[in-house]
């Protein structure tokens, strides 16, 4: 992947966000940077609450860290940044939950290029996640604030590619990446073919780490990368929704994690996102999604379905209609998924219709509309489908569509799960209004 896409965002917006309490600046970790002065530390005005800020010199970081972070445009480190990124710098495991939308892939993505010391043909940092299009972000994003970090590299594998090709960056001393950014399945495969060599790797990272933890064959190829690595390294997992049963199986790859659980629970709710269901026929479904499509003013829409084969039907019914729409579902060809997302995300089309496989992690800062054509099969997959929109700060709509009885017994379960009051649909000039206001 060319690294033109290195100014992409990711997964939050927050120079506008501000935090609950003061940093940890006591921690010094690298003599790289003075503290922020006391100017910095004033109460800042302009969002939910008003709070003693914290910028990001307070973390120490290396100058080359701090130019990067300011090209992005950041000042205010988020919640999850403030509570998790002195710890992590530290060399501490960190087990971290905290909403959509909250930077959480800032904190290893800042930690571990803050400790990494690039050796010639070492790799010193592994992070998994579970799909192909969130490993490409999160490379994208590892790119973006190494701008000033010439000496790193920084290298993405996943299935669908060419083994060769990828087999070939191992070959050459020179070439071996530093940070090395993946799946699972490839991962894997590199190292048990001796190509990717993982004595020298000090960081470990697990993105959405409770989608990968929870499917056995991926926790399997998890667990045997992990025990190929260093014993005394870093272990890192974040994820937007982690139950109770899974933060155990979890604690396994760790040694006194710090646990940060940032609006746990019931609090996993979306500021500026607003949430409808509406009621009607499997066979109203397409009317009532060109009439929102057609009324509503919306810069991008993700329309999530449950299956393939809804998907590509759907998207070739929106096509014929004359609604600029695109499809991704986890039976493309890799270079077509990733083709799709970036079309998405570059604003050259304004619709996707896409299966869960696009619903985690995924960051595209145009969406404010969500439309959950099919219901979701549970609480966590709508949060993160509904997560994709009123990314952090910005105004959002979620509509599900009940048509059945299953679909509303789900429904009730996201209530109850999220304490969120998802009320009925009003019409589509009150949902203009919304976003106008």
């Amino acid at each position: 992947m060319a690294d033109h896409h290195t100014d992409d965002l990711i997964d939050y917006e927050e120079e506008e966000q501000l935090l609950h309490t003061e940093g940890a600046s006591t921690h010094k970790q690298n003599n790289y940077s003075e503290a922020a002065s006391e100017e910095d530390k004033k109460d800042k005005k302009g969002s939910y609450v008003g709070v003693h800020a914290t910028g990001f010199r307070d973390f120490l970081l290396k100058p080359e860290l701090l130019r990067a972070i300011v090209d992005c445009g950041f000042e205010h480190p988020s919640e999850v940044q403030q509570e998790c990124i002195p710890q992590s710098l530290l060399g501490t495991d960190v087990l971290c939950q905290a909403k959509s939308g909250m930077g959480k892939t800032a904190v290893f993505v800042l930690a571990t290029l803050q400790q990494v010391e690039p050796a010639p043909g070492e790799v010193s940092v592994i992070v998994l996640c579970h799909t192909r299009e969130l490993a490409f972000q999160i490379r994208n994003e590892y790119t973006r604030f190494a701008k000033y970090m010439p000496e790193v590299k920084i290298d993405v594998f996943y299935g669908g590619t060419s083994m060769k090709s990828d087999i070939e960056k191992f070959k050459q001393k020179d070439k071996i990446p530093h940070i090395v950014v993946g799946t699972p399945g490839r991962v894997l495969a590199l190292v048990k073919d001796g190509y990717l060599k993982v004595g020298s790797v000090k960081h470990f990272v697990l993105d959405e780490c409770d989608k990968m933890l929870d499917q056995l064959d991926m926790r399997r190829d998890v667990q045997d990368i992990f025990r190929k690595t260093p014993h005394g390294k870093q272990v890192m997992m974040f994820s937007a929704t982690l139950s109770k049963d899974i933060r155990p199986i979890c604690k396994k790859f760790m040694q006194n994690p710090l646990e940060i659980y940032v609006d746990d629970e019931a609090k996993l709710t979306l500021h500026g996102l607003k949430q409808y269901y509406t009621k009607l026929q499997e066979s109203m479904k397409n009317r009532k999604l060109n009439d929102i499509l057609d009324e509503v003013e919306f810069n991008q829409v993700c329309i999530f379905v449950k299956s393939v084969q809804r998907a590509t039907e759907l998207n070739k019914l929106l096509c014929e209609c004359n609604f600029p729409s695109i499809c991704i579902h986890g039976q493309m060809k890799q270079e077509d998924r990733i083709a799709k997302y970036k079309s998405f995300k570059d604003f050259h089309k304004r619709i996707m219709v896409a299966t869960d496989v696009f619903g985690r992690g995924i960051d595209i800062e145009r969406v404010n509309i969500v439309i959950n054509y099919d219901m979701p099969d549970g609480p966590d997959t709508y949060l993160h489908r509904v997560g994709r929109a009123g990314r952090f700060g910005t105004k959002g709509i979620a509509v599900t569509f009940v048509a059945n009885n299953e679909d509303a017994e789900t429904l009730q379960k996201v209530q109850e799960r999220f304490e969120v009051n998802i009320t009925e649909c009003p019409p589509e000039s009150e949902l203009n209004d919304f976003m106008a206001s």
